[in-house]
């Protein structure tokens, strides 16, 4: 099966295929509407439609994702992507003097798939964590290499692209997303 994901991030393209078995994942790199919805659900929903809107005879699938962070009233989540020009810089800077629960995170990770036939199949996915003081790791994207996984010492960009394709948030939507394909 293939389905073209509606947005121009390649790591994201990649890591999905890993976790989705039997799945090609392509890019459909077009203009896609502004993330304006109120929930992941809503932003991701609007990608895919946009992309369906560009390629209807395929499935099409959206996805939006952010890190929500306790010390910070659970910003900066929808708008993570755009929340700042240097997104890590930006959080660990207000994060400056946050310790214990504050710095508790957890990421989220909404995926959905369009079907040619307009049916629409969802994924959710979450891992907790916490925002480490600096950054550490080279693998991975955006906040990565701050973002240490409950249960584990070092920062997701430290852990690697290895385990992130089993255990990211992104990797638990595309895992519940599976599911809900297979029951369809």
């Amino acid at each position: 099966m293939r389905a073209l994901l509606a947005s121009s991030n390649p790591h994201k393209a990649e890591e999905l295929a890993r976790s989705l078995p039997g799945w090609e994942i392509g890019l459909l790199d077009a203009e896609l509407p502004p993330e304006s919805g109120a929930t992941y659900y809503e932003n991701a929903r609007a990608k895919a439609e946009a992309g369906r809107a560009l390629r209807g005879g395929e499935w099409i699938l959206g996805e939006d994702s952010g890190i929500e962070v306790v010390g910070l009233g659970g910003r900066p989540g929808i708008h993570s992507a755009r929340w700042a020009a240097e997104p890590v810089d930006a959080l660990l800077a207000e994060l400056r003097g946050v310790d214990g629960d504050g710095r508790r995170a957890r990421y989220v990770c909404e995926l959905v798939l369009l079907s040619p036939d307009g049916s629409e199949l969802r994924g959710t996915g979450t891992l907790e964590g916490r925002v480490a003081e600096a950054p550490h790791g080279s693998e991975g994207f955006g906040y990565d290499p701050i973002f240490v996984p409950e249960g584990e010492t070092q920062t997701v960009a430290e852990l690697g692209n290895a385990w992130k394709a089993e255990h990211s948030h992104r990797a638990r939507a595309a895992r519940a997303l599976a599911e809900a394909i297979a029951k369809a």
